[in-house]
């Protein structure tokens, strides 16, 4: 399917900037271009609630920001922890925010948005350490938040959803908790990668090389590998004991292809996956959609697959 029209007026509006590449920048501009970019996600929708929430955490207090559907009974509710992308230097509660919102309403859990530690002031792994202690306590009170201890999941987009991948993995290993889902949206599953979605959307899709080596370098700092499992969640040796996942990409993503590679491991490994490449989209299509009106499409879609899969 060719590139969306709207999708492709946005990228070319873009390029009409002629912007200095995503290298020259400081972290401070890169957190400014993200909250620029989502600021086109449009209105609020309205959910039944959002509460905030401080939990404790491996550095120091973290910020929980919890929305309740618009149609939520009272009987506790399916969950998906969240952690919002942003290459795990940019982006908050804030500039995800709408996102979260059509996510709750669209799945009918329960979201919980994690205000995790960013590089470069909290390098690698703060992140990690902030998403397994949030899931374990999440699912700790779960009866006091209004959670279906039974029906808990991890997701995120982008980087957010590379740290749901990790945050999965090591609460498999570690044993204990058991998760129901994990939902991962447009997902950097490697960060070595070279496949054919990377080679052809390299530069002019809205995320480039240039952005990912930025925020890795940012990251990670000079000294670790990002072929590290978690960093590189795909590199993982077995992933045969983790939950169901429920992964979706962007047909013009540089990042699809290694999304699809995990869905496709994971099926070997026997989880069970649903795996949906939206045709014509890009990377951040669903936090545009002021500018790209399949955004609510997807967001349905999306949901139907949470649903069915946290029955």
């Amino acid at each position: 399917m060719p590139l969306d029209p709207r999708a492709k007026r946005l990228l070319d509006r873009l390029a009409a900037l002629n912007p200095r590449s995503v290298l020259a920048l400081t972290v401070s501009e890169r957190r400014n271009g993200l909250q620029q970019l989502l600021s086109f996600s449009g209105p609020q929708e309205p959910v039944g609630r959002v509460e905030n929430r401080a939990l404790p955490g491996p550095g120091g207090p973290l910020w929980l920001r919890i929305y309740t559907p618009a149609d939520a009974g009272p009987a506790p509710l399916a969950a998906l922890i969240y952690f919002h992308g942003g290459g795990l230097v940019a982006g908050s509660l804030d500039t995800h925010d709408s996102i979260c919102r059509s996510l709750s309403n669209a799945s009918g859990c329960r979201v919980l948005a994690v205000d995790y530690r960013l590089a470069p002031e909290h390098p690698f792994p703060a992140a990690i350490a902030d998403g397994y202690e949030a899931t374990h306590w999440i699912a700790a009170q779960a009866e006091a938040l209004g959670i279906d201890p039974a029906r808990i999941g991890v997701c995120g987009d982008s980087a957010g959803a590379t740290l749901a991948a990790v945050v999965c993995q090591e609460v498999a290993a570690a044993g204990g908790l058991r998760l129901a889902l994990q939902f991962l949206l447009c997902p950097i599953m490697d960060f070595c990668a070279a496949t054919d979605s990377r080679r052809e959307y390299a530069a002019g899709y809205l995320v480039d090389q240039a952005t990912l080596d930025h925020d890795l370098k940012h990251y990670l700092g000079p000294d670790t590998d990002p072929a590290n499992p978690r960093i590189s969640p795909l590199r993982a040796a077995d992933v045969s004991d983790l939950p169901p996942a429920c992964i979706h990409t962007a047909e013009f993503d540089p990042l699809r292809d290694e999304g699809a590679a995990y869905a496709e491991r994971l099926r070997e490994a026997g989880v069970k996956t649903t795996y949906r490449c939206h045709s014509g989209m890009i990377h951040l299509f669903y936090g545009m959609g002021t500018l790209i009106p399949y955004a609510a499409t997807a967001y349905r879609l999306i949901g139907a697959d949470i649903g069915s899969m946290l029955a």
